[in-house]
């Protein structure tokens, strides 16, 4: 029991949000007509109702590929007591990272 309460929650909240998020929209098309019941010399007289009519209107998703170029930085471990590349002053590096960790 309940599993199917958890179930029937759940696709209650996927509901507001896909018309939350404008996933799903529902457009009025004709207006609705309520069952109109008479009763005159002991008889009664049932006319039905109608529902409403209504248009629903899915969004899409569409998912594709492409090409990108993407700069990826270029990591370079040494060993300890070796010396840095040329042209990067081992200091100069050492400060770059500290600083930036203790900005964070």
């Amino acid at each position: 029991m309940r599993g199917i309460i958890l179930i029937l929650i759940l696709a209650v909240v996927l509901a507001i949000a896909a018309f939350a998020t404008g996933l799903l929209n529902l457009t009025p098309v004709e207006e609705g007509r309520v069952p109109s019941v008479a009763a005159q010399d002991g008889k009664v007289s049932v006319t039905p109702g109608e529902a409403p009519k209504v248009k629903l209107e899915a969004g899409k998703v569409s998912v594709g590929s492409g090409e990108a170029t993407v700069r990826v930085p270029r990591l370079e471990v040494r060993p300890a007591g070796s010396q840095p590349a040329a042209g990067q002053p081992a200091a100069q590096a050492d400060t770059a990272i500290s600083t930036n960790a203790t900005q964070q």
